[in-house]
C-alpha cells in the first residue's frame, strides 16, 4: 500500500503556502509549510520530509543560503532531502547557482500547478530509484527489505496486513524520525484514527521484537509518537 508523500514548503508568501497546501493536499499529498528557513530546519529536525519546495528569495536568511548550509550538515540523516527551488523569472543566476549547490530542480513563478506536480512526481520517482541501493533495515534477527517490501526472519517472510505493511514501509522509509500518530494516520493513506493507530503498533510489534512489550526497535516516544531505531 502506498504512503502519502510528505513535503515541506518554505515560502514567505502566505497567499503561495495556501494555494499549494490546497492543491498538492488534493493530489495526495502530506503537506506542512512555513514562512521562514529557521522554521524549516525545526521541522526537518522533528518529522520525517520527502521532499521541500524552496523559495530562493526570502528575507533574513535566503534559500540559497539555507540550501547551501543544510546540504553540507552531512550528521543530518535527511541532509540528501530532495528540494525543488523556486525563482522568479529573471533569476537565471540564482537558478543556476541553486543547482550548483544542490537543488534538485527549479521552477519559475508563476507557474502553471500541473508542472509543478509533474516535477514534484519526477523528483520523487528518481530518489526512489536512487535509494534502492540501501533496501535493508536491520531489527536483530528480523530485517525488512524496503525494496520488496518484506519482513524477514532470515530469508522466511513474515506476514504483514495491508495497514502493518502501510506502516512497516513508512518507518523503515524514516530510521531515528519520531513520527506522530496523526502524521502516521495520514501517511498510510488508510483509513485510521490516532487511537487506532496505537493498536497496529502493538500488532506489528508481535511481528518485530523478540519482547514486543520492552520494544528494542519500534518504540514509543512520550507525548510524540513512535520511532523507528533499527541496528546500526
Amino acid at each position: 500500500m502506498k504512503h502519502r508523500h510528505h513535503i515541506l514548503v518554505v515560502d514567505d508568501d502566505k497567499r503561495l503556502r495556501q494555494l499549494l497546501d490546497k492543491y498538492l493536499s488534493e493530489n495526495g499529498f502530506l503537506i506542512t509549510t512555513v514562512a521562514s528557513t529557521e522554521n524549516a530546519r525545526q521541522i526537518l529536525n522533528k518529522q520525517s520530509i520527502d521532499l521541500v519546495i524552496l523559495d530562493l528569495m526570502m528575507p533574513e536568511e535566503s534559500g540559497l543560503e539555507f540550501l547551501e548550509s543544510f546540504r553540507k550538515n552531512l550528521d543530518h540523516p535527511k541532509h540528501n532531502v530532495p528540494i525543488l527551488m523556486l525563482t522568479a523569472l529573471g533569476e537565471v543566476e540564482h537558478r543556476i547557482d541553486g543547482l550548483e549547490k544542490g537543488a534538485d530542480d527549479y521552477l519559475s513563478k508563476p507557474f502553471e500547478p500541473k508542472e509543478l506536480l509533474l516535477r514534484l512526481h519526477s523528483i520523487l520517482s528518481r530518489s526512489t530509484r536512487q535509494s534502492q541501493a540501501f533496501t535493508k533495515i536491520v531489527l536483530g534477527k528480523r530485517s525488512y527489505d524496503l525494496n520488496q517490501q518484506l519482513l524477514l526472519e532470515g530469508t522466511k517472510p513474515i506476514y504483514l496486513t495491508s495497514v502493518e505493511q502501510a506502516l512497516m514501509q513508512i518507518f523503515a522509509n524514516n530510521p531515528g524520525f519520531i513520527l506522530s500518530r496523526e502524521e502516521l494516520a495520514e501517511r498510510a493513506g488508510v483509513s485510521l484514527s490516532p487511537r487506532t493507530v496505537d493498536v497496529q503498533i502493538t500488532r506489528l510489534r508481535k511481528k518485530i521484537e523478540s519482547n514486543p512489550k520492552q520494544p528494542l526497535y519500534l518504540q514509543t516516544v512520550r507525548h510524540q509518537g513512535y520511532v523507528l531505531r533499527p541496528d546500526q
